[in-house]
């Protein structure tokens, strides 16, 4: 049975036939993404992963570092490559691809210490995301940053090029959570009516959304909830006259709870919970980096303040950044940023 749900052609045609054909000739390919690698992260490599095995393609997906404990029941999660684990290995993989995805991260400096083995690789590289500013090394780009998620991208490649009738229910599943997870459960980002006529589509192959749902968002552990109730009652400042509001946790206070990855996954999101809060930050020190994500109600463009303080970017409304100096800079670096953008705060706030 055919479906003629109303999906507009958001990939330009003659970029889906470039990715077909260069699939057909390729033996071997890797597909990689970004350190700590999220849902959509892992979503989007996946369901390729998926599709690629089903074309009968030696495949690899390898990313820099571990991943969340409560995305390793995702179909395919076992089979990804660490490169931190095995750096040699991923290495000799890549140098010796036919074709190399990069799926939601823009440059190679995302991929961390891969990078330098990415971009020397004779592979030809195809980059599909939905971040602003693309790398220039790739020989294909599909770069569109008003998509939700690198996942949707993903269904759009596999529809407009009219696999969507052979797509296994292993595959929607991923897609599905890549969707699901980048869009804080279709709470932001979430606007656009096609993203649930995708949604429709992905449950016509036999997905169990609230399973799916259950796996990401009830599977934390006891710890990740104790490092929260610390997290918000000793680890949060409120800036009412700049409706922004701040959390934070140095390596010490994640040592405290014996910290796992993804532990703090969604913490940004609970200070929007409170009346006028239209800003919120969370600030991580990890191992060699300050982690920094953000969240943002109406017209305020968190976006841009990632942008502008912390080599950051992502939507309007949700985005992330990075920061290399110490935790403390971090901290003074975002508070001056707030008085700096006073009064697009305030103008902000007055939507709500």
């Amino acid at each position: 049975m055919n479906y003629t749900a109303p999906i507009s052609a958001v990939i330009h045609p003659e970029k889906v036939n470039q990715i077909m054909e260069a699939i057909n000739r390729a033996e071997k390919i890797v597909i990689t993404t970004h350190r700590s690698p999220d849902g959509d992260a892992l979503g989007s490599s996946l369901a390729l992963y998926h599709f690629l095995k089903r074309k009968n393609k030696t495949v690899k997906v390898i990313v820099p570092n571990s991943f969340p404990y409560f995305l390793k029941w995702m179909p395919g999660a076992r089979e990804v490559e660490v490169y931190e684990y095995n750096p040699s290995a991923a290495q000799h993989i890549l140098s010796h691809a036919d074709l190399i995805f990069s799926l939601d991260y823009n440059i190679p400096k995302r991929v961390g210490d891969m990078a330098p083995y990415l971009e020397q690789s004779p592979a030809k590289k195809i980059l599909i995301d939905h971040h602003l500013l693309p790398g220039n090394i790739f020989d294909i780009t599909v770069s569109h940053p008003e998509i939700s998620s690198t996942a949707e991208l993903m269904f759009r490649l596999f529809f407009q090029a009219g696999y969507y009738e052979e797509l296994t229910k292993e595959e929607a599943e991923c897609i599905y959570c890549g969707m699901m997870t980048d869009t804080g459960s279709f709470t932001f980002n979430s606007s656009d009516p096609e993203i649930f006529e995708i949604v429709s589509l992905l449950l016509r192959k036999g997905i169990n959304k609230d399973t799916i749902y259950s796996q990401v968002f009830d599977n934390y552990s006891e710890e990740r909830f104790r490092l929260l109730g610390f997290t918000l009652s000793q680890r949060m400042e409120v800036y009412p006259e700049l409706h922004s509001a701040l959390l934070y946790l140095s390596r010490e206070d994640q040592a405290q709870f014996r910290f796992s990855k993804g532990d703090t996954e969604g913490f940004v999101n609970y200070p929007l919970s409170i009346k006028g809060i239209i800003f919120t930050t969370f600030i991580r020190e990890d191992e060699d980096l300050i982690k920094l994500s953000f969240r943002s109600q109406k017209s305020f463009p968190c976006n841009e303040f990632a942008a502008g303080f912390f080599n950051g970017g992502g939507h309007l409304n949700a985005s992330g950044g990075e920061f290399y100096g110490s935790f403390e800079e971090s901290l003074r670096v975002f508070k001056e940023g707030l008085k700096q953008y006073e009064e697009k705060l305030k103008k902000a706030a007055r939507e709500l």
